[in-house]
């Protein structure tokens, strides 16, 4: 029997876990009472929506809390030894050894100045678990059951050199180098779009069923969660709400709060009668440099629509926008607005045609100056268009908080002080301070959990409704698309493969691209992702 096998079944067990963050000059209980049991080769999925606790709890099974927070009773048990006891510097001997993490953002957890291969196998060295002839040996393997590309060489590369998909996968196999008894999975593949999350989910499952590795896998999106977990525990405001099996859990949850999760994927927007083109991208072509990223790009946009453009990574969704916007000039086709042309470059427009169209970001974080408050993030924008001032300009604020179902208190604070959804809502705020016709969404709802999503897609409908808005939702998430638009764009490769009303680009039969999107979108099933594998193989 192997030295692995002969370890204690029970690989983690957390009992009555408090943690504590400090905030508002004072501490307040952040993870309340909650307990744990992970087994071996067992894993633990971890939902609730944002605050709920999830990273906290998933990190802490590592023994380990975020600057700002402090374990305050319970214990965490990893093979019989309290890691709550413990000192940091007695800590360092599980961490990157024995326990690993894989981040929700892989581009900002690799120093970009060292090469892949050699930031996958630093721990291993470092540990003396492999030499490191060994050890780059045994991540060329790890490259190679991860499915990535080259695998004998793409550990060469530096981290900007591959995909988004590529590096989270190259992440996975840094976490699985020192063969790891735990790794814990935040929300790897939020960022990702749909065909490529299915290679990295089958990867990750595939690898640590292999290696007989306990995993928590904390995520938002629920139909992932079903692929991935034995179990599953949600969490709110840092309480545990039920915990259950993962086919019991789907189909039969006991709590309210878990069938209200289970039911936000319902939200589908009516359709709605169809007006005049307000937008007309016309016979586009774009390049960064040298190289050509759109290739005769034509869509409509009618008035009062919603316009969803959806593809992979790289096809040429933000590019179209960033066109739309001035951005990044054309090198030939048009920009058509209520059939005038636009020039080219924002700096040429007049300030009548950039008011007209403004965009909301995805990362409502860097979209928002952290020194301003909302005050001024808002107001900006009313006395650069509408030359408001005073208490004109202050009643307009109060005005807009109200619109996007916020209130006075929020007026004087930072963005540091806002929730993610909060922050998105004043970003759709400072869009319509400027009295816009047509709003670019740029991935505007990616970053957060699925309640947060249905409570910003149901703003923007309503606001729509109220306001006669035009909206391009630039999005790589297929259900969002059925959520809220009316017409639907497919891109790949920096072409147009498909483009019509929602229900007919969704009914088949679908050109092979399109096919390959819609059979990637996560299903609330526990076999779904085995059997589209076995399908496509």
């Amino acid at each position: 029997m192997s030295s692995k096998a002969q370890k204690a079944d029970h690989l983690i067990q957390i009992n009555n876990l408090e943690i504590e963050g400090f905030s508002d000059e004072q501490w307040h209980p952040i993870i309340k009472g909650v307990n744990l049991t992970l087994k071996r080769g067992q894993v633990m999925g971890l939902i609730g929506e944002s605050g709920a606790g999830k990273s906290t709890l998933g990190l802490a099974a590592m023994g380990y809390t975020q600057p700002g927070c402090r374990i305050t009773g319970g214990e965490i048990l990893f093979e019989g030894t309290n890691l709550a006891s413990l000192r940091d510097s007695e800590k360092q001997k599980f961490w990157g050894n024995r326990m690993t993490y894989v981040a929700q953002s892989a581009a900002a957890s690799f120093n970009p100045a060292h090469r892949l291969i050699d930031q996958t196998t630093a721990s291993a060295i470092r540990f003396k678990i492999k030499n490191e002839s060994d050890a780059k040996k045994d991540a060329k393997k790890l490259y190679k059951a991860l499915n990535l590309p080259n695998p004998e060489s793409i550990g060469d590369r530096y981290p900007h050199q591959v995909s988004g998909g590529q590096l989270q996968r190259v992440m996975t196999a840094m976490a699985m180098s020192p063969r790891p008894d735990l790794i814990v999975f935040d929300e790897p593949t939020t960022a990702l779009d749909v065909t490529t999350q299915v290679e990295v989910l089958t990867a990750m499952k595939n690898i640590v069923k292999e290696f007989n590795t306990a995993a928590i896998y904390i995520t938002h999106d629920l139909a992932v969660v079903a692929q991935m977990a034995d179990v599953i525990k949600v969490l709110r405001y840092g309480n545990e709400i039920e915990e259950a099996k993962t086919r019991k859990m789907l189909t039969a949850p006991k709590e309210e709060y878990t069938k209200s999760l289970w039911s936000v994927r319902s939200l589908e927007k009516k359709p709605v009668e169809a007006q005049k083109p307000i937008l007309e991208v016309k016979n586009i072509d774009a390049a960064y440099g040298k190289f050509k990223v759109l290739h005769n790009v034509n869509i409509s946009v009618p008035r009062g629509s919603t316009v969803a453009v959806v593809g992979e990574s790289g096809s040429g969704k933000s590019t179209t926008a960033r066109v739309i916007t001035g951005l990044l000039p054309q090198l030939s086709g048009s920009i058509e607005f209520d059939g005038a042309v636009l020039p080219k470059r924002l700096e040429d427009r007049t300030k009548e045609q950039k008011r007209i169209i403004q965009m909301i970001y995805q990362m409502a974080d860097t979209a928002m100056n952290p020194r301003q408050t909302v005050r001024e993030i808002i107001g900006r924008p009313l006395e650069f268009y509408l030359d408001l001032k005073g208490k004109e300009k202050e009643d307009r604020i109060l005005q807009l908080l109200e619109m996007i179902e916020l209130d006075g208190q929020f007026i004087d604070r930072l963005p540091s002080e806002l929730s993610g959804g909060q922050k998105q809502r004043i970003c759709i705020a400072r869009a319509l301070a400027a009295d816009p016709e047509f709003i670019i969404c740029d991935e505007v709802t990616s970053a957060l959990d699925q309640i947060v999503q249905e409570g910003i897609l149901k703003l923007l409908m309503r606001l729509q409704k109220e306001l006669n808005l035009t909206y391009l939702f630039i999005t790589h998430d297929i259900s969002t698309v059925r959520a809220i638009s009316d017409h639907v764009v497919v891109m790949n490769l920096g072409e147009v493969v498909e483009q019509g009303i929602k229900s007919d680009v969704f009914s088949p039969p679908h050109p092979d691209y399109t096919e390959l999107l819609l059979s990637s979108v996560p299903e609330m099933d526990p076999d779904w992702l085995n059997n589209l594998n076995k399908k496509r193989d």
